[in-house]
């Protein structure tokens, strides 16, 4: 049994969100278009408090992409996004969610990040991700959505620890950085995971093709 996981698809990640992540709009369609050739299919949501530690306007004097320390984790400082009931959390609109059957969101504890599905960035509290994943007897995920650098990575990483053998879908995900994209992968692979496009699961010629520029 095969899971397809669709992380973090929401507008605060595509272009004129809050923390665009570059051409994140274009995977939708492919997203909609893998979507039915999954056994199931789950998402993710960052679903963050206004008062997140890792948003930078809750520390003072601090900028967006300073790196600090908090609670003795290295933490990213990020632009306020996916603020809980907020339209930049909400998924995608052109996402279909019809075979999405659970939604799992994450980062909603205002002292810790949480860039994976399945645990914070600390580890100290699980999603309940693999536990669904195990009782509908999933054995093995593929991974797409955003960022590809990080809430992708992460994703894939924590999949390979918990036992669930692991796809990233790469051209349904888009990077914040392209060279951290490339120790992403670098480090999945060594960790057993694989990289492959959609391509490689189904017909190509079927696939949609990204809009012209």
């Amino acid at each position: 049994m095969k899971a397809l996981l669709l992380i973090d698809v929401q507008n605060d990640f595509v272009p004129g969100g809050a923390l665009a992540v570059p051409e994140g709009d274009e995977i939708v369609a492919l997203l909609n278009w893998l979507q039915p050739h999954f056994e199931l299919v789950v998402a993710t949501q960052d679903w963050h408090p206004a008062n997140h530690k890792s948003f930078a306007a809750n520390h003072a004097g601090r900028q967006s992409f300073e790196e600090i320390e908090l609670h003795g984790l290295a933490q990213v400082l990020w632009p306020a996004h996916c603020v809980q009931s907020t339209p930049g959390a909400e998924l995608h609109p052109e996402l279909h969610t019809n075979q999405v059957e659970a939604i799992f969101r994450k980062g909603t504890d205002p002292e810790i990040d949480s860039y994976s599905g399945f645990y914070d960035n600390g580890h100290r509290k699980a999603t309940g991700l693999a536990a669904y994943l195990f009782g509908r007897g999933i054995t093995s995920v593929y991974v797409a959505g955003l960022a590809a650098d990080y809430c992708v990575y992460f994703t894939a990483k924590d999949a390979l620890q918990e036992g669930f053998e692991t796809f990233l879908i790469e051209d349904a995900t888009r990077p914040i950085n392209q060279e951290g994209f490339e120790r992403a992968k670098a480090d999945l692979e060594n960790l057993g995971g694989k990289i492959i496009s959609s391509a490689e699961l189904l017909s190509p010629e079927k696939a949609p093709q990204p809009a012209q520029a």
